[in-house]
């Protein structure tokens, strides 16, 4: 079977992202537009579908991570500040976007919250993702035999 730990990541999150735009309980929230990821970002993104993106890679990174936060999600979607004269700095990603991704994936199933350690993969996230993660590697397998790793 296909896992996501077989496919490289830059060809399953755009997938997992359209298959996440059927799910009715992943919405992008009304600020969504005008809010910028983090602060060592000038501007919001300009991409339309950039929520269903981000959601796509917050289920990922739990489930290669998990147990997992908002810190920690919020850290790995960080970047490098621009501090003008002084050197650059890393900096976390925004914590809103991490939680309220966290809850709208907790709310359709596809993760779910250990108490005091963190959010998990729920098994119904996992065929979710392994099934798409089969979807592209019959797709790159096509496209370019020899790729995977088998």
């Amino acid at each position: 079977m296909t896992t996501v730990f077989d496919v490289p990541p830059e060809a399953l999150i755009p997938k997992v992202a359209d298959k996440l735009k059927q799910v009715a309980e992943i919405a992008p929230p009304e600020w969504a537009p005008y809010v910028k990821t983090g602060p060592h970002r000038e501007k919001p993104p300009e991409k339309a579908d950039w929520w269903h993106v981000r959601m796509a890679a917050i289920l990922r990174k739990v489930y290669v991570n998990g147990p997992v936060g908002t810190s920690r999600l919020a850290a790995a979607f960080g970047g490098s500040r621009d501090r003008r004269d002084s050197p650059n700095k890393a900096v976390k990603g925004s914590g809103s976007i991490s939680r309220k991704g966290l809850q709208q994936l907790e709310k359709a199933g596809l993760i779910t919250n250990i108490k005091g350690k963190g959010r998990v993969v729920s098994p119904k996230g996992r065929k979710f993702l392994d099934n798409a993660a089969h979807e592209v590697a019959t797709e790159l397998e096509k496209t370019s035999p020899g790729l995977l790793k088998h």
